[in-house]
Order: structure tokens, then sequence, then C-alpha cells
């Protein structure tokens, strides 16, 4: 047992929400920060309303969806993180912003406390050694959709003690997670690979070699994947693919990572995926694909 009782998480979009949503269903008092207290609480409505369709669909009981939004606290105040067990920061894919963060949770958590990231490509041995806690700080890379995805990185720093290890394996494993242990080097292991894939759609989409929807349904009914590329990229957030292949572009000097003119121009068009309405298909309000 990890033996933890209050469990922060810094950001209450997609990821913080999933992270949240899947540590109150653990058993654990979650405290939930964003910028602002409005946020944060629009974070936890949001967890409330996919609770909602699980009783609806009668995938759990209205008790029990209940107790878990009952078990979030939503705040915009570091303060709160003051008998916070462990912490996960969720936040943009930029090392500065999660340097800020860091060092903003370094000085409010108790000392024992592990302080843990979420990142896809950040390099966890920088992003320890910005706290007094080097030794305390660890990667947990959730996929995305948290309470749907059972796989969870554990990413060990350089610094990365071998007690914060086991209590963070343990952690993920209350969580109801299958964790598997890697490296501290851009990507990982499942975006080290992913990239590529998802560039090499776009690079056959810019040469014509066929549509979106020929590309997802060649690669869903042939590769036997549950999504397509780019179904899969506007999950993930177009942005976020874009950074991720430029830090392993510029981390490994590899042409295989460099993201195509395609990705690039829809990023620029504000064309992010599902969270903007429009990335590679159109969707409506509530998220579900419309058309291409």
């Amino acid at each position: 047992m990890a033996e933890i009782e209050v469990f922060g998480v810094v950001g209450a979009g997609q990821m913080g929400r999933g992270i949240a949503q899947v540590a109150a269903q653990a058993g654990y008092a979650v405290t939930l920060l964003d910028a602002d207290t409005e946020r944060a609480e629009a974070g936890k409505v949001r967890i409330a309303k996919g609770l909602q369709r699980s009783v609806d669909k009668e995938r759990m009981t209205q008790a029990e969806a209940d107790a878990v939004v009952a078990r979030i606290t939503a705040t915009a105040s570091y303060a709160d993180f003051g008998n916070a067990d462990i912490v996960v920061e969720a936040a943009t894919e930029t090392l500065s912003i999660k340097e800020q963060i860091f060092r903003a949770c370094d000085e409010a958590m108790k000392p024992e406390a592990i302080l843990a990231s979420n990142t896809s490509s950040i390099s966890l041995t920088k992003l320890a050694a910005a706290t007094k806690r080097p030794e305390q700080v660890i990667g947990m890379h959730f996929m995305n959709p948290v309470p749907r995805m059972k796989l969870v990185e554990i990413v060990r720093a350089l610094q990365t003690s071998d007690a914060c290890f086991s209590k963070t394996f343990g952690i993920g494993e209350e969580m109801g997670k299958v964790l598997v242990t890697t490296k501290d080097m851009p990507g990982f292991i499942v975006n080290r690979m992913l990239i590529p894939f998802l560039n090499e759609a776009c690079f056959a989409l810019q040469e014509g070699l066929g549509t979106i929807e020929d590309i997802d349904a060649a690669t869903k009914l042939g590769l036997n994947h549950p999504m397509g590329p780019f179904e899969l990229s506007d999950l993930i957030g177009l942005d976020t693919v874009l950074y991720i292949g430029e830090v392993l572009h510029r981390e490994f000097g590899d042409d295989k990572y460099r993201p195509p003119a395609t990705l690039r121009n829809y990023v620029a068009a504000g064309w992010l995926g599902r969270k903007s309405g429009r990335g590679f298909y159109h969707y409506d309000e509530r998220g579900k694909k419309v058309s291409a």
C-alpha cells in the first residue's frame, strides 16, 4: 500500500481532470488546482458530468458518483497543497511554465511529499533541479483519456530516490493502472514511437497518398488500431503533438521526428483538435466528431 491520503493535481484541463477523477475513485481526497478558482471549479463540474454519463449507462451508481465528486476540492491556491502526500502537475508542455509550477508546489508542500509531472516529453531531471526536493521528483505519464486508459509510464529522474519510486509505483497500482518504467529520455517509450507514426500520416496526407478518412480507416482495419492517426492527433491536441515532435527533433537531431508542414499549418490556424472544435475533423460542442 502507498499509504497516502491527499492527492494534488495542478491543471483542470483534460488530463488534469482525468487524473483527479481516477485519484478520487481510488479513494483519495483530491485537491484540484488551476490558475483561478473559476477554472478549477469548472474542471470539477466537467468531472461530475462525465461521471453522470457513467451513471446513466449503469456503469456506476449515483451514490458512487456523488462520493467521487465529494472527494474533490477545487482551488487556485498552492497553499492548499500543504497537506498533500503527492502532487501531479498536468499543465502545458512548456519547460518554463512547468518549472514555475514546480517551484510553487515545492514551496507549499511538506518536505516528504512527492512532486510528479504528467509531462510527455520534458526532462524530469531538469524539473527536479528546479526544486529543493529533487529526490522526491518523478514522472507519472498518464495516457489520454485517463479514466479509460490503463497505462502509466513511471519516469525516474536522475535524482529520484528508490523510496520515491517505490511509493509512486504503489500509488499508480492503487489507482488501477498498469505501470511501466522508463528512463528520463525525450518522449519516453510511447511518444518516442508514436510521434514518427503521426508525422508519417501527415506526410502521407501532404503527398496525396490518401484522404484523412482513408488513412484513418486503413490504420484501424489494416493495423488493428482502435483509432486512426488523425483521430488520435485530434484527441491529444495538435499543438501538443507539434510540441513533442519539436522536442524530439531537437533532442535527437533525427529527421524522423521533424514535424510536417501540414501539422504546423493546422496549429497556426488554431485548428487544435477536439478541444478547439476543429482539427483534422470537425467536432460539436460535446466533442463528438461531425465530419472531416
